[in-house]
């Protein structure tokens, strides 16, 4: 059976065709090199068949990638490492907060504002020079469920309610310019048609195109923890109760490795790891 004909399985039962183009573009990110990524591509092609799943197609690829460098597997298991900063959310809230400080603004996490009609308790909140934007984030742990024109639409309600009261304040000494909606998963039709239309800025997995959240932690080395493939689960779970949400926040400072009792073997890896993925 040739490749073109070949159906695979995505995590939300959807049936499509499926591409090798797409599995080259996937592994090209990680920066991987041209004859480790043609390995990986012939390897995975070998064990395709007719129904095969999506999350099997990334597995085999993340084992190959991961016998070749940690730290290029943690580039590709990225998306799947943001799903494991749930299940409540928090952490990728604070991770949105992050990525917007190494972006310039300053940002507050979990602030209640003051609407015309009630009061709200927004997500994040980021200033810079004399502008105010609130960001709301939409957290999914499943993976194949989008964010649906229903949210868009809570969204700018909420929005529309604190600027009203923002713009009456004499006291508040920035603009309110802007509200956000983040994502980790997609927007559907309906909800980019909306939320462009209502002029929410709207920022997903791959939404706007080129400038998608994946583009910018792989343009700005903004990691999450969970990326990491020298870590266990119970260290990462550890960190994140810590509010330790980036790579980044370990280098340098490894006072939450020495905490966990990492040996010095293991600190070296880890940090290695770090660095790679960071520089």
């Amino acid at each position: 059976m040739k490749n073109t004909d070949l159906e695979i399985t995505k995590s939300s039962g959807e049936k499509v065709k499926f591409s090798l183009d797409k599995l080259r573009t996937s592994l090209k990110r990680t920066g991987a090199e041209k004859v480790t990524i043609d390995q990986i591509i012939d390897n995975v092609r070998d064990e395709l068949y007719q129904g095969i799943s999506t999350k099997e197609i990334y597995n085999r690829a993340f084992a190959l990638l991961k016998k070749k460098k940690s730290y290029l597997a943690s580039k590709y298991k990225l998306k799947k490492a943001i799903y494991e900063l749930g299940p409540t959310g928090f952490p990728f809230e604070r991770f949105v907060s992050a990525i917007l400080k190494y972006s310039g603004y300053k940002t507050e996490v979990g602030k209640i504002l003051q609407g015309k009609c009630v009061k709200h308790e927004v997500d994040v909140i980021a200033h810079k020079k004399n502008e105010t934007t609130i960001i709301e984030c939409k957290f999914h742990s499943d993976q194949g469920l989008n964010c649906n024109v229903k949210i868009p639409l809570y969204i700018n309600s909420r929005y529309q309610d604190v600027k009203t009261h923002w713009d009456a304040n004499p006291k508040n000494d920035t603009i309110l310019t802007k509200g956000w909606l983040v994502t980790n998963t997609r927007f559907t039709e309906d909800a980019l048609r909306y939320g462009n239309c209502c002029g929410l800025y709207l920022l997903s997995w791959d939404y706007p195109k080129g400038d998608g959240l994946k583009d910018r932690i792989d343009r700005l080395g903004l990691y999450p923890i969970t990326v990491s493939t020298q870590l266990t689960n119970r260290e990462k779970q550890f960190l994140l109760s810590r509010n330790i949400v980036l790579c980044r926040e370990l280098i340098g400072d490894v006072f939450y490795l020495d905490h966990l009792g990492i040996s010095e073997i293991r600190k070296e890896k880890i940090l290695n790891e770090i660095s790679q993925l960071c520089r």
